[in-house]
């Protein structure tokens, strides 16, 4: 038998896992999916025959006042301060504070304030973490302590977002295969070892190796790739269509394997709550750290194998196109985003409440208690899902019709709908589990 977890944060030690036996019918559930997935694939092949998406060329500019605002050093200058402060407070609470997540706040500010919060801010305000990241406030420091000279290294273009994946793999392990993760210990030695590294190769390549290099700078400016506000390509602060700003994303090497990691990490999450699963890492001869490990590197690995599958399903069918194998990769992003809400939502309006409230101080304040009922929440989290798969599709059908000859345009993209069918079975079953 398995036994769960009474007290609710230690939820942090893996996330928030799926919601079993939820009050919504598996058949109307998966019918409303297909439906919704073919329908729009059948209405996007008839009516949508011309590449609609201009990317950065698009936008109705801000007023010049409010621009002028949120580029004014002094608006950089706070927001900085900001991010700098929160990592500090971190820091000393993981430091001084009790080595229990149910009086420490530093474990909830890591994986529910920080990691699941940065998904709103970066659909309502755009790339908010390249502002607040106190890694670009301490290598700006230390540059100007050192008074460092000289032009800096320039980035192997081949290099492109891989090291981004990299932290991103090793932040969803540490969360959901680590021995201890919401030990004070192991944030301590997580997060000291991880701003060691980017500041050395910071100070290698420059202040632009955050760009690609920081794991939660390319998580957060993904994210805002479907945020309302966004900048042209003349630096112009403009309000758009999200679907512009998606396609505008830059097909950089390691892009697959970044959207892979937010989506395998977030299948894996919900799996692991399974009772079977469960069973299997506590009974496994390899012991239960590895073989977590390997469940997490198996699912990131599937999505990134079904993808790269149906990438060149569309090359044959549809024939050669001079996009790269990314050239379909920000389709991808919708649906990551589409899963993160339906895995996480619970967890920011519960524990998030409860973290502000340790660190105030107010124990005493009233338990959070979930905005949804039980059938509210199904529904959100299934229509999450279904959403994103369906605006994948749109972003695909733009970019097909843009890169295959019109005659193959909507034969090519059948390997995209398999694929979206695919993660839409699977992403329904882990919630209906």
């Amino acid at each position: 038998m398995v036994l769960h977890p009474a007290d609710p944060l230690t939820a942090l030690a893996h996330g928030i896992g799926s919601q079993h036996d939820l009050p919504i019918s598996p058949f109307y559930a998966f019918a409303g999916a297909f439906t919704a997935l073919f329908v729009s694939f059948l209405a996007l092949g008839l009516l949508w025959s011309t590449s609609r998406f201009r990317g950065d060329r698009s936008g109705i500019a801000l007023p010049a006042a409010l621009q002028r605002v949120a580029d004014a050093p002094a608006t950089r200058t706070v927001l900085r301060g900001l991010g700098l402060a929160a990592a500090l407070a971190v820091l000393l609470y993981l430091l001084l504070g009790p080595d229990d997540p149910a009086r420490n706040p530093a474990p909830g500010a890591v994986y529910v304030l920080f990691w699941v919060g940065l998904v709103p801010a970066s659909l309502l305000l755009g790339p908010v973490w390249r502002l607040l990241n106190p890694l670009r406030t301490l290598h700006r420091s230390l540059s100007r302590a050192l008074r460092r000279r000289g032009p800096d290294r320039p980035l192997p273009a081949r290099l492109g977002q891989w090291p981004a994946a990299a932290g991103l793999f090793g932040f969803t392990w540490l969360e959901l295969a680590a021995p201890d993760p919401a030990s004070t210990t192991t944030l301590l030695i997580a997060l000291v070892t991880y701003t060691t590294v980017q500041l050395l190769l910071a100070a290698r390549f420059g202040e632009r190796w955050f760009d690609d290099g920081d794991a939660f700078e390319v998580y957060s400016a993904l994210l805002a790739r479907l945020s309302p506000l966004g900048r042209r390509g003349d630096g112009r602060l403009v309000l758009r269509n999200p679907f512009h700003g998606l396609d505008a994303t830059p097909e950089r090497p390691g892009l697959v394997a970044t959207v892979s990691v937010l989506l395998g990490s977030t299948a894996y999450d919900g799996f692991s709550d399974n009772p079977s699963w469960i069973n299997a890492v506590q009974t496994s001869p390899l012991g239960r750290t590895p073989t977590a490990t390997l469940g997490l590197l198996a699912a990131v690995a599937l999505v990134a194998t079904l993808y790269c599958l149906c990438a060149a399903a569309t090359r044959l069918i549809g024939g050669p196109h001079p996009g790269p194998l990314t050239a379909f990769a920000h389709s991808l992003v919708p649906i990551a985003l589409g899963y993160l809400i339906a895995h996480y939502f619970s967890l920011l309006v519960v524990e998030g409440p409860r973290t502000v409230s340790m660190a105030l101080g107010t124990d005493n304040a009233p338990e959070p208690l979930p905005p949804l009922g039980p059938g509210g929440l199904a529904a959100l989290q299934v229509v999450a899902v279904v959403t994103g798969h369906v605006l994948g599709v749109v972003a695909a059908h733009d970019r097909s019709v843009r890169l295959v000859p019109p005659a193959k345009a909507v034969a090519g993209q059948l390997p995209l709908l398999a694929l979206m069918i695919t993660y839409t079975i699977g992403g329904l079953s882990l919630l209906l589990n």
